[in-house]
């Protein structure tokens, strides 16, 4: 009887065990946040660089879409061949995220800001808002899975913080 009360014991915190393998660790959402919220400062940064056609490829997921004024949304494959058609030598994209939020399931969120377009023929330089959702891959990194800004607040970043 207490051999089979021992087995009995040795069975069950071994398939505690093995079970509990299966167990994914706790996610840390304010740190899944920060690493999406790096990932647009790091997509806004390689923009300045290199330009905004590069930056926008490599940030964007493979299903993503653009949404942009006067268009269709553009999707996929579509939204890829628009941006390597585009002419970004003209002016420089940047943009400042002011706050995001992540899903639960921290594999899905979102990051709003102020952008700002400085083009190279003028002094001038525009200012708008934008939002973009973004998507955890299978490596940790972060894609957009859709982007869409507005022009037009008329003031510079600082006035409005």
């Amino acid at each position: 009887m207490r051999y089979s009360l021992l087995v009995m014991i040795v069975l069950f915190f071994s398939a505690c065990q093995y079970f509990g393998k299966d167990k994914k660790p706790a996610l840390n959402l304010e740190t899944e946040r920060m690493n999406m919220m790096d990932s647009d400062r790091a997509f806004s940064k390689l923009s300045g660089e290199v330009g905004m056609k590069r930056a926008f490829l490599e940030f964007i997921d493979s299903n993503g879409v653009l949404l942009r004024p006067n268009q269709l949304p553009l999707v996929s494959g579509d939204a890829v061949d628009f941006l390597t058609q585009l002419n970004d030598s003209d002016f420089v994209l940047t943009w400042n995220p002011k706050n995001g939020r992540i899903a639960q399931s921290a594999d899905l969120g979102y990051t709003y800001g102020i952008y700002t377009l400085k083009t190279a023929k003028s002094d001038t330089t525009l200012y708008g808002t934008y939002v973009s959702i973004w998507k955890k891959q299978l490596d940790g990194s972060w894609k957009f899975v859709l982007d869409s800004g507005n022009d037009g607040i008329g003031l510079e970043p600082s006035e409005t913080e």
